[in-house]
Parts: structure tokens; C-alpha cells; sequence
């Protein structure tokens, strides 16, 4: 999927990747934030689809995943857990990790294996995991969806009834997989935004922004994009 020339070596976004970038900035300025508890760092489970397909998109997910906690330092800080699912039937989670390295090093180590997706299942970890300590936001990565829809939205309206929105990025065209994140979102009281693969500065700003929006909710959000400008910038110039 890598391989293209990317408008973003130009710092510009095609057109209909601008729209939807638009939508999903301001989706994301409209979400509810539960906000870090004073002195805490803001919580992220960061999912990710390691099925075979996914290999290329991993590798250049490893190394723009230190932009998240960078960006957070100043509001407290993150911790980000990772959770994917791969092979048959393969899911793992990691504990939650607080520094950039351990996160690199830890999905550095993945070998993506051909598989179905497991949506539902990272899904409902996130539920349980919220009800058992805070977690202020749940990020997917993944281009494809190949289970029973239904299901996997009631999971999503468990997360919205919670407070925890799902923010779903969807690499590549596919249809039903369009279908699926944007019902996810919807229903989690999150947000869905298609993306490039060779645009890798793009999906960088966009996680960016969901990290410190789950650090420090709308008013650090905001903040943010006045100070670092590019498509984080475009969040100040949304009403409320």
C-alpha cells in the first residue's frame, strides 16, 4: 500500500482527504472529554489490526508513536496501552506504558500474521478496561472489518454510555470496513477519519491531537493548535 507520492511531502492535503480530515477535527473538538485526574497522566488504548496486511502500515506506525507522548508532556503526561489482534485468534495487550521507548520497542517486536479481524473483541477490552480505572480514549488503526456488525455495535454503545469515545482511522477504500468504523465512532461518541498510507504526517498530527485531547480534553486540545499550526491549527477555528 506504501509506495506513492505523498501530498503531505508538499504540506497539502488532497482534496477529499482534506474533507475528512476537516470532519474529524471537528468531531473530535465536539467530544466530551473526561480530562486526566489532576496531577495524572491522560490514558489512551491504542488498538491496532496486525493481521498480514498490516505490515507496512505497522512498521511506519513504529516510529511516529513517541509524537503522542511528546506533545502530552506539558499537561501531565500519557500512558498508552497497546492491544492488537493477528493469526488465529492471536490478542494481546500490553500493561500501560509511560514512556515512548517501551511502546516502539514493544510493537517493534510484533511479526503482523495473517487472520480475520477482531474488532469487537479490542472493543470490549476497552470496556472492561475503563470500568476497571479511567481511560480518557480509544484510538483503532485498520483497514478492514470481517465480523458480525450488530455485535460489535452494541460493544460500541457499551463505550458510548461509558463516556469512551472510539476514534476510528481507516487505511485504504474499503467499503465495509468504511460502514463499520463510522457506526463505531458513532455510537461510541467518537470520530472516523479515512487516511493514506503515504501520508505519514498526516495519521502523526491526527494521533497527536486524540493524545492530547485525552490528556487534557477540549481546552488543551485548542491550545494545541494554535501553538504547533498544520492541521492541529485548524481546531482553534472551530466553534464549540
Amino acid at each position: 500500500m506504501l509506495g506513492r507520492p505523498s501530498a503531505m511531502a508538499s504540506g497539502k492535503v488532497p482534496a477529499k482527504g482534506g474533507a475528512a480530515v476537516e470532519r474529524f477535527l471537528a468531531k473530535l473538538k465536539a467530544t466530551p472529554a473526561r480530562g486526566a485526574s489532576p496531577g495524572k497522566p491522560g490514558r489512551l488504548l491504542f488498538a491496532m489490526d496486525a493481521t498480514a496486511s498490516r505490515k507496512p502500515s505497522w512498521d511506519q506506525a513504529c516510529q511516529i508513536q513517541g509524537e503522542m507522548f511528546l506533545v502530552t508532556q506539558d499537561l501531565g503526561g500519557l500512558e498508552v496501552q497497546l492491544c492488537y489482534y493477528r493469526g488465529f485468534f492471536e490478542f494481546e495487550a500490553t500493561r500501560w506504558l509511560a514512556s515512548s521507548a517501551e511502546l516502539v520497542r514493544r510493537m517493534a517486536g510484533v511479526d503482523c500474521r495473517g487472520g480475520q479481524t477482531q474488532i469487537g473483541r479490542a472493543l470490549r477490552h476497552a470496556v472492561d478496561e475503563s470500568k476497571a480505572g479511567r481511560v480518557d480514549a480509544f484510538v483503532f488503526v485498520g483497514d478492514s472489518f470481517e465480523e458480525e456488525l450488530d455485535t460489535v455495535c452494541r460493544i460500541a454503545g457499551e463505550m458510548g454510555l461509558l463516556g469512551l469515545p472510539a476514534f476510528m482511522f481507516h487505511e485504504g477504500a474499503d467499503q465495509a470496513a468504511e460502514r463499520a468504523f463510522r457506526e463505531i465512532a458513532r455510537l461510541s461518541g467518537g470520530a472516523y477519519c479515512a487516511f493514506d498510507a503515504a501520508s505519514a504526517g498526516q495519521l502523526r498530527e491526527l494521533l497527536s491531537a486524540v493524545a492530547v485531547y485525552a490528556a487534557g480534553g477540549r481546552a488543551a486540545l485548542e491550545d494545541y493548535g494554535r501553538k504547533t499550526g498544520g492541521l492541529a491549527r485548524r481546531l482553534s477555528h472551530r466553534r464549540s
